[in-house]
């Protein structure tokens, strides 16, 4: 029996790409497990596709002073005796990262056990995680050609991000049913990413009287970020986090409002949605998300509209401006298509179970 444990956590991006592997895996015979935090979002996301889930101990290492500082480090230190334990019971013959703070000690405790170990990078430069378990790793596999520069040579690879399959896929009648929207006017889906926006979610309620004089507005604000004054606004829906339904959403969407994380816009890509982009700012990330978002820019896939500079205005400037270029746009992300990431990683992960 093939074995093998994916790991990741903290958003949802850090654990979308790896049930995107799934089906591959499952078809070559892979037994699957995972290792997540206790409370993290991965927890939900894995348990609902029937693996197997375990979860350790897991502290946040920060750039900045907090008093969390002291004692997230022996989290940290748990969670990789945890692990060590883990790698014995399960013994894989290779471990999957795709990032987050739960994955270090994952990492780490796959390399005492000489089990290696593929670790994907979303972003442009390596988050911090990544950068604590990169020398452990035999392979990491990048989105960006910018990122190769970061990352040690011989070990790196441009593979893209794995996509859900799914999502290709979606069923544009069950939207219609879901959402109570009609195919008369086109529609914009707002995706602030799973912890939701404050900045995008007040913006784009400021614009509604406008937006909705032509456009159905599908948002995904995170969740406690519902507003219930707005519960019966014709030609608006609002949810906090989205799963099974997302694929039959996209595929009734015209155009996409969303943060610049590394994996929804590799999604976007992939879809040939037009989009606007509304990046972290510097003030609030490591400005990774700016470095995706210009990236995207350049190559004629994306608007970009920075935080400091979204208001009602600029907002509605950048919906008028996507929507008359759209064709533009799509057909940039068609000419662009990338060879498929999850058969290029799948080859990775034979071909080191095959040499160990």
């Amino acid at each position: 029996m093939k074995k093998i444990i994916l790991t990741g956590g903290g958003t949802a991006g850090h654990v979308t790409p790896n049930i995107a592997l799934l089906p591959s895996l499952k078809e070559l015979g892979y037994e699957i497990s995972y290792i997540g935090s206790y409370h993290g979002i991965e927890k939900g996301l894995i348990e609902k596709e029937n693996i197997p889930y375990y979860a350790i101990s897991s502290g946040k290492l920060r750039r900045y002073f907090d008093p969390k500082n002291f004692s997230d480090p022996l989290k940290v230190v748990k969670g990789y005796a945890q692990a060590r334990r883990l790698m014995f019971k399960l013994k894989p013959d290779i471990v999957f990262s795709k990032g987050g703070f739960v994955s270090v000690p994952v990492v780490l405790a796959a390399r005492h056990a000489r089990i290696p170990v593929i670790i994907h990078e979303s972003d442009i430069t390596p988050g911090l995680a990544n950068k604590l378990v990169i020398p452990s790793a035999s392979k990491v596999c990048c989105n960006f050609p910018e990122t190769l520069a970061h990352l040690p040579e011989g070990k790196a690879i441009v593979s893209g991000s794995p996509i859900r399959q799914e999502l290709l896929h979606g069923d544009k009648e069950k939207a219609y049913t879901y959402t109570g929207f009609s195919s008369d006017r086109p529609v914009i889906l707002i995706i602030g990413g799973s912890q939701g926006s404050q900045v995008i979610n007040e913006a784009v309620r400021r614009l509604l009287p406008t937006l909705l004089q032509s456009w159905q507005i599908i948002h995904l604000c995170g969740k406690g970020n519902l507003d219930p004054t707005l519960h019966h606004t014709a030609g608006y829906v609002q949810y906090e986090y989205i799963n099974e339904e997302l694929a039959d959403l996209f595929a009734i969407s015209d155009l996409v409002i969303s943060r610049a994380g590394a994996n929804a816009i590799c999604e976007l890509q992939a879809l040939c949605k037009p989009n606007i982009l509304i990046p972290l700012s510097k003030a609030a990330s490591r400005g990774d998300q700016i470095l995706n978002a210009n990236s995207f820019q350049k190559q004629g896939f994306s608007y970009v509209l920075e935080e400091e500079n979204l208001s009602e205005d600029t907002l509605a400037q950048a919906v008028s401006s996507v929507w008359e270029n759209r064709e533009t746009y799509i057909k940039a992300m068609e000419e662009s298509q990338k060879a498929n990431a999850i058969d290029i990683i799948i080859g990775l992960i034979e071909d080191l179970r095959k040499k160990r």
